[in-house]
C-alpha cells in the first residue's frame, strides 16, 4: 500500500487543530440526519443501548458494533437517526472501509482518514497492516464499526458465513471489547445496487422505510474458549499460512482458527436471531395495521348501515374490499405472505355478516 494511500497522520485528532475532522464529521453526519430522519423514515428498535454506549460507557472500555452490510451508504446513514450523536466528533466510530473503494486515490484518502476511517484491503488477511491500526483504537477505548460479513449483499438471506477479522480483533484486544450486534432493513432500498442500467442511483432514494434493530452485548469467556480452541486445534492438520503466534496466550495458527471461528459462529448466530426478530417484528407491525384498518372499516360501515341507503352501503362495502385486496397486497410485499387468504366473493359474504 502506497504512502499516499495510508495518510494516518490524517487520521490523528490532532491533525490541523482537529478542525478537518470536525468539519468532515459534522457535514458527513449532517447528510447522513437528512436522509435518514427528512427524505426517509427511520425507526430504532433498542436505541437508548447504542446511545448509552457511545455516550457513557467505562473509560478505557473499547466498543466494538458489528452489523450486516446491505449497501454502500449503510455507514454513515446508520447513524443518521434521530436522538443519536451523529455531529460529534468525539463520540464518532471508527470504521474498516475498504481500501478499493475508499482509499483509491490520495483525495479519497484523505477525506475518509478524517472521516474516521480505517482502509482493509479484502482478502489481505487478518494479520495485514491496518488491523494493527484498529487494534490501537480499541486499545485507546475507542468505538470501531465493522461489517463481518465483508462485502454488500442486497439479497433477504440469512447472514452469511463470517469473515475471521472482527473475531480476530476480539480476541487480540487488549482489552475485550463490548460487542453489540445490529441488523438493518431498508438501505438496500435507500441505494440499490442496481438502479439505473445495473449501477447505483447518483444520489439516495427517498420516501423509504428504514429499520435498524440494536440487540445486547454479546458475552464471551473468551478463557474458556482459547483453552477450548487448543485442545480442538490438537487433533487437525492444516496447512500452515503464516500466521505469527500470538501473544500472550501463546497460540499456534490451528488453535486460532479455531477461537476464530468459535467467536464468528457466536456473532452470526446472535446477528440471525436478530434478523429473525427483526422479521416478526415488522410483520407483527404490518399485521396491526391491517387490523387496525380493517376494524375501522368494519365500523364505518356498520355506522352506514343505520344512516345510509342500500347504494350507500354497497359503495361502502365495495371500498371495505377494495381496502382489503390493498392492505393484503402491502402485507404480501412486506412478509411473503397473505394476511387474508379469501377471494372476493368471501370478502363480500364476510362484510355482509358483520354489517
Amino acid at each position: 500500500m502506497g504512502l499516499g494511500r495510508k495518510m494516518e497522520w490524517a487520521g490523528r485528532a490532532k491533525h490541523l487543530g482537529g478542525i478537518p475532522r470536525k468539519v468532515v464529521l459534522m457535514g458527513v453526519g449532517g447528510f447522513a440526519k437528512i436522509v435518514a430522519t427528512i427524505f426517509n423514515t427511520t425507526s430504532v428498535h433498542n436505541a437508548h443501548t447504542l446511545i448509552r454506549l457511545v455516550r457513557s460507557r467505562p473509560p478505557a472500555l473499547p466498543l466494538l458494533t458489528v452489523s450486516n452490510h446491505m449497501s454502500t451508504l449503510d455507514d454513515p446513514l446508520m447513524w443518521g437517526f434521530k436522538g443519536f450523536p451523529t455531529c460529534h466528533p468525539n463520540l464518532a466510530r471508527w470504521v474498516l472501509a475498504a481500501d478499493d473503494i475508499c482509499f483509491k486515490n490520495p483525495f479519497y484518502s484523505y477525506f475518509f482518514r478524517l472521516g474516521k476511517c480505517i482502509p482493509i484491503i479484502r482478502g489481505g488477511g487478518i494479520y495485514q497492516e491496518h488491523m494493527n491500526e484498529a487494534l490501537e483504537r480499541l486499545a485507546d477505548g475507542e468505538w470501531l464499526h465493522t461489517f463481518p460479513e465483508g462485502k454488500v449483499s442486497q439479497e433477504d438471506a440469512p447472514i452469511r458465513r463470517l469473515k475471521w477479522g472482527t473475531a480476530s480483533l476480539i480476541a487480540r484486544a487488549p482489552v475485550t471489547p463490548i460487542v453489540l450486534p445490529i441488523f438493518h432493513h431498508g438501505f438496500e432500498e435507500v441505494m440499490p445496487e442496481k438502479f439505473l442500467c445495473g449501477r447505483r442511483p447518483p444520489f439516495p432514494l427517498c420516501n423509504k422505510n428504514i429499520y435498524i434493530f440494536v440487540g445486547e452485548p454479546i458475552e464471551f469467556d473468551l478463557p474458556k474458549m482459547r483453552q477450548t480452541a487448543i485442545s480442538l486445534s490438537r487433533n487437525l492438520s492444516l496447512p500452515p499460512v503464516g500466521w505469527p503466534t500470538t501473544s500472550p496466550h501463546g497460540m499456534d495458527e490451528a488453535a486460532q482458527r479455531c477461537l476464530y471461528a468459535a467467536i464468528s459462529e457466536q456473532i452470526q448466530t446472535v446477528m440471525e436471531s436478530l434478523r429473525n426478530f427483526s422479521k416478526s417484528f415488522m410483520k407483527s407491525k404490518v399485521g396491526l395495521y391491517i387490523s387496525a384498518s380493517f376494524v375501522y372499516e368494519v365500523v364505518h360501515i356498520q355506522v352506514c348501515c343505520l344512516h345510509s341507503s342500500h347504494d350507500q352501503l354497497q359503495e361502502h362495502m365495495q371500498i371495505l374490499i377494495l381496502s382489503i385486496k390493498t392492505l393484503d397486497l402491502g402485507f404480501q410485499n412486506a412478509t411473503g405472505k397473505r394476511a387474508y387468504e379469501m377471494n372476493e366473493i368471501e370478502m363480500v359474504y364476510m362484510c355482509w355478516k358483520v354489517t
